[in-house]
């Protein structure tokens, strides 16, 4: 009789995972939407990049991780979904107009498309696509570091956004007030990134990784580490520990972006090791995360200083750039 119950439990308790492993198929299937999306938003004859992601909150529950044109990821507090349509709404942030930014969509494989509505009013629609993994199966060759600024001219660099504040003073690469940003050139996949950097009082520039990503470059010296402070990858990642210096002194970043983990030291410290960076940063310059993309400098806040920039960029051991 033991041996019969026995093998009726073990029946039922086979019953049981293969239930709940078609349960939880079943629900998997209907979240499509969980996930990473990169986001691009018409706006007139032109287009800025965005980021949504979407997370599973217990069982019943949406929530998520806004980026819009600028400002950092604001957190979603709830996502509704009816069939393949959802919808969410989240504050202002530094956006015009006092409304909440709302956005609405449909799901179709593994495309998302729909409207945001500004907190202005501005009614724009959107397309998106998931976010690649970016992640690397082999450890990166790196190959032979290029100038990028020696301190004699700027023809590794274009501006753009704005007119231009950006010239060569005494060797350095100097933006004299809020202007264009610049960027370079050339494009860069997976890279080693020296540059040297100094701000005025209450100065405020950012590194794009990528064009993507901002290593941010404030004067918060003294502060809380934040990832909106010097050391951190804006809105995402903060710096462990305070590694600023004060206003008026020349500091240095060095940055290791391999598909989305980046290590970041600051004035020789340590303050980001191997993150994850979830997704584009407020102010990238598009939303193509699975292709290679410039460096920019950040120039439309104010005064800036940059010298002895260089990068080394990745090479597969075939001598190619990492895909």
């Amino acid at each position: 009789m033991r041996a019969v119950w026995k093998h009726v439990l073990a029946g039922v308790g086979l019953f049981t995972c293969a239930g709940a492993a078609a349960a939880s198929a079943q629900q998997g299937d209907q979240w499509p939407i969980v996930g990473r999306w990169d986001l691009t938003v018409a706006s007139g004859d032109t287009s800025f990049p965005s980021w949504l992601e979407v997370q599973r909150s217990g069982n019943h529950a949406l929530v998520g991780r806004f980026v819009g044109r600028v400002g950092s990821a604001r957190p979603i507090a709830n996502i509704a979904l009816n069939g393949n349509s959802f919808r969410f709404a989240i504050p202002p942030q530094w956006e015009s107009g006092n409304d909440d930014l709302r956005v609405e969509g449909t799901i179709a494989g593994e495309q998302l498309s729909g409207t945001l509505t500004e907190p202005d009013g501005a009614r724009r629609t959107w397309t998106a696509t998931r976010a690649p993994a970016l992640r690397r199966v082999v450890a990166p060759v790196w190959g032979t570091p290029i100038a990028l600024f020696d301190g004699r001219n700027m023809s590794a660099w274009k501006p753009f956004a704005g007119e231009s504040q950006w010239s060569v003073v005494n060797g350095v690469l100097t933006n004299a007030k809020g202007g264009a940003n610049l960027a370079t050139r050339q494009t860069f996949a997976d890279f080693k990134l020296h540059l040297e950097f100094r701000y005025p009082k209450n100065g405020n520039s950012g590194v794009y990784l990528r064009g993507r990503y901002e290593a941010q470059i404030e004067d918060s010296d003294g502060l809380e580490p934040s990832s909106n402070h010097l050391g951190g990858i804006y809105g995402f990642l903060p710096p462990n520990v305070d590694a600023a210096r004060k206003p008026g002194v020349w500091q240095t970043y060095d940055i290791t972006l391999v598909g989305r983990l980046v290590s970041v030291v600051l004035n020789g410290r340590p303050v980001i090791t191997e993150q994850e960076i979830p997704g584009i940063t407020g102010g990238a310059l598009d939303s193509n995360e699975g292709m290679p993309g410039p460096i920019f400098l950040q120039g439309d806040h104010g005064p800036v200083e940059y010298r002895n920039i260089f990068i080394r960029p990745a090479r597969s051991p075939a001598g190619k750039s990492v895909p």
